[in-house]
């Protein structure tokens, strides 16, 4: 049985959960905070919740694969999970997002990776593929939080 670490990146942002809860449910608005790296997005299903779904182009580390992402698990406003499937299945992953209130207001997003299966260039090379996804994921939610704060003052206006 092999093993890899998960990846786990957190920012904080003065929206609520609800709020951020509310833009993260919507399968289309990934679009907007991760496309330094995932591209050509193609939609299927329900527009947010539960079988929401996307394939796209995964652009990293200097390779090119589609990715299915599709909404598994939905506990709003703390968690959303996603199932990715890249590699012609080879490398499986679950993506998840969790929403935590913070005491002085706003909510700390955090997306932690976790690879269910990986193919053996993965593993191998699994402290730079590691390295890789952080850097990305890092961009991600930062990108996310510029996201929010544009969407979230759209909306009160």
């Amino acid at each position: 049985m092999w093993y890899m670490k998960s990846v786990t990146v957190s920012i904080d942002v003065p929206q609520t959960p609800e709020q951020v809860y509310g833009f993260l449910d919507v399968m289309a608005n990934h679009e907007r905070f991760t496309d330094h790296y995932l591209t050509n997005w193609r939609y299927t299903g329900p527009a947010r919740g539960i079988g929401s779904c996307a394939t796209v182009t995964a652009a990293l580390g200097g390779t090119k694969t589609d990715v299915t992402i599709d909404v598994v698990e939905a506990e709003a406003p703390r968690r959303i999970v996603e199932r990715n499937v890249s590699a012609a299945g080879r490398r499986q992953g679950r993506g998840t997002y969790t929403i935590e209130r913070l005491p002085t207001g706003g909510a700390r997003v955090s997306f932690t990776y976790t690879w269910v299966r990986a193919p053996l260039a993965d593993r191998l090379l699994a402290p730079v593929v590691r390295a890789t996804m952080r850097h990305a994921n890092r961009m991600v939610m930062r990108r996310l939080a510029t996201e929010l704060a544009c969407h979230v003052s759209a909306a009160e206006s």
